[in-house]
């Protein structure tokens, strides 16, 4: 019969003899659990290395996104800009064109017509003397057409070919 030892403490187990049958046991034990302990560092390095990689994607995809986003904020900023540009080119346009309305309002002035005459082409004002008044007898001028407006109306063939006969004789 085995004797049968127990701890006291506060929860009592059972302690067993020191057996041979058992160091062999405890051996195998030890090679199993070397190498259950080599498969759970494996496990772990997996798991970590999987880890390390899901971790990485994250990044990855996350810098993308932020990548992407910074770049529409990009174009938008450039379209701005060139609006920008197109508008500031519209409005100076705008000016010159009021200017030039203005300048040829400005010309179409009968005093600023005159006074360029006088200035760049050495025209003057007509005096007395150089007028000269024409008398016209108060006879019609228009002549009358002499020649005659002939209207032909449509005719049919045999009609034509009655008259060319009658043309020719």
């Amino acid at each position: 019969m085995a004797i049968r030892n127990y701890q006291y403490e506060t929860s009592p187990r059972k302690l067993e003899p020191y057996k041979e049958t058992s160091k062999k046991r405890k051996k195998v034990n030890k090679k199993n659990t070397t190498k259950s302990k080599k498969q759970i560092k494996k496990q772990k390095a997996k798991e970590t290395l999987k880890n390390k990689i899901f971790i990485t994607l994250n990044c990855v995809f996350i810098l993308g996104v932020l990548f992407a986003v910074i770049w529409r904020n990009s174009l938008i900023s450039q379209s701005f800009s060139q609006i920008q540009i197109l508008k500031s080119e519209i409005a100076e346009i705008q000016k010159e064109n009021d200017q030039l309305e203005i300048s040829i309002q400005n010309s179409l002035n009968l005093s600023n017509i005159e006074q360029e005459a006088k200035e760049k082409l050495g025209m003057q004002k007509l005096t007395s003397k150089q007028t000269i008044y024409l008398n016209f007898p108060k006879k019609d001028y228009v002549e009358p057409s002499t020649e005659e407006v002939v209207i032909e109306e449509n005719i049919g063939i045999w009609q034509t070919i009655i008259n060319f006969f009658n043309n020719i004789f």
